[in-house]
């Protein structure tokens, strides 16, 4: 019935219906040909040819150098001999002024022997574009110096309202046959004076006992602008290249001594760019790893005893910003070529939402990243004295699957003091064994570690 009064309609009016078609087929092609355009245009305006050549293009934010990228990541030994030649291109917006007026142009800029390296048609026969010095210094960057950079301190920012509790640090653990051990130094916000306070602590477990060793000082912003190259009072921190060479001359509240010396290995690729959250009127903190596991070796004579880190391993982060009303929970094992690193920032509510800041686990072989994730989960499970007993994590993603149990052995509590960064919560430092069973996308990892983990609990 119905078709018969569609064509009836149809017949009723032939010329009608002849250009209504004639247009219904006109819209339909001009459709199909303008998607089938839009989507060569899309694939060539995604060609590395057009952004100077290469078979792999790597978009990075702001926020992340290239050259840590170019002599950090790509520097591992998995990618390392897979690359014949690396280039970085910057984009950026800059307007042409003429007449008062201002016109926006589009602008790349590049180093011309790199880019000639990848055959970028621009400069492969502009013989007259060569390297500035500025430039030959940028492209050959070292891993070493990449290390340095990122490892260096930061100016304080600006921001009466929380400038009383900016502080910054290099933290260091490790563990040897003989001993493990846990060491920050810390250079906190200015004095009245108009230098600044700063710390050096050290606590060392040997046959279940903890011990604790401490000193103090004063230094200037230039002293504290010459890190990673850190000294507070007699103890001092010094990058030699990919070696951090650290001298220990700290006592305790009964006079013993901890002196020593001893080294931590860094490797390029095997580390954790900078990461940095910001919230309201200023508010930030941040966080990177420059080392995720490296060989420790050295002697430390604690309170007349020599103890030995020979054959051993550790790790070196790296912390800044305002830490007035902050707590976390961190954690990092190391087992073999494997390193693993979880943690999660909460920042005060007046600066930003706690339960919108992700927490993050991140696991590297021997040969860079594994896999990363930051969809995760990490519960503590308290004792009957409030302190946690046991602590799980769960985290997924497209590179990532892990579950990881840690059992508190032993732990040591901070209480807070009236002047203290995080106040009204004591900082609990633990010690303890890990399991963990987790896969990445190349290979999968089941093991059982000792490693240490951070919380906070309220008084």
């Amino acid at each position: 019935m119905i078709g018969r009064l569609a064509l009836r309609s149809l017949t009723a009016h032939p010329v009608r219906s002849a250009v209504l078609a004639a247009g219904f087929g006109v819209g339909v092609a001009v459709m199909a040909i303008l998607l089938g355009v839009a989507a060569i245009v899309l694939e060539q305006a995604q060609s590395p040819a057009l952004v100077g050549g290469g078979d792999v293009h790597i978009r990075l934010s702001p926020a992340v150098p290239a050259k840590l990228v170019l002599s950090g990541t790509l520097q591992a030994d998995a990618l390392r001999r897979r690359i014949r030649a690396a280039a970085a291109s910057h984009t950026a917006d800059l307007f042409l002024l003429r007449g008062g007026k201002a016109i926006q142009v589009a602008a790349r800029g590049g180093i011309p022997s790199v880019e000639r390296n990848l055959g970028d048609p621009e400069v492969s026969a502009m013989g007259t574009w060569r390297d500035t010095r500025e430039d030959a210094a940028w492209a050959q960057e070292s891993p070493e110096n990449v290390l340095r950079q990122i490892d260096r301190f930061h100016d304080v920012p600006d921001v009466p309202e929380w400038s009383d509790s900016w502080a910054e640090w290099l933290y260091f653990n490790g563990r040897s046959r003989e001993a493990r051990f846990y060491l920050t130094f810390m250079v906190g916000p200015r004095a009245t004076s108009g230098t600044r306070r700063a710390g050096v602590r050290l606590q060392i477990e040997r046959d279940g006992r903890v011990q604790s060793y401490s000193t103090s000082a004063e230094v200037s912003d230039a002293e504290a602008a010459r890190a990673p190259d850190l000294a507070i009072g007699g103890s001092s921190v010094r990058l030699d290249g990919l070696v951090y060479r650290v001298h220990l001359d700290l006592a305790d509240a009964a006079g013993r001594h901890a002196t020593g010396d001893f080294t931590l290995a860094a490797s390029a690729g095997r580390l954790v760019p900078p990461i940095e959250i910001s919230g309201a009127r200023g508010w930030r903190t941040g966080y990177v790893v420059p080392v995720m596991s490296g060989a420790v070796d050295g002697t430390l004579v604690v309170a007349g005893e020599t103890v030995s880190l020979a054959g051993g391993a550790g790790y070196h982060d790296h912390n800044w910003g305002f830490w007035k009303g902050v707590s976390w929970q961190w954690g990092q094992a190391l087992q073999g070529d494997l390193s693993l690193i979880y943690g999660r920032v909460f920042p005060p509510a007046d600066a930003a939402d706690p339960e919108r800041i992700p927490g993050f686990v991140g696991a590297l072989g021997p040969d860079g990243p594994l896999g990363y994730a930051t969809d995760v989960r990490i519960a503590e499970i308290d004792d009957d004295q409030g302190h946690p007993r046991t602590i799980t994590v769960r985290a997924h993603s497209s590179s990532l699957t892990l579950d990881l149990q840690f059992e508190v052995m032993s732990s040591v509590t901070t209480p807070s003091t009236p002047g203290a960064m995080t106040r009204d919560m004591d900082f609990i430092q633990m010690r303890g064994q890990y399991t963990v069973s987790a896969r990445t996308s190349s290979r999968d990892i089941a093991f059982t570690a000792p490693g240490s983990a951070e919380t906070f609990r309220g008084k």
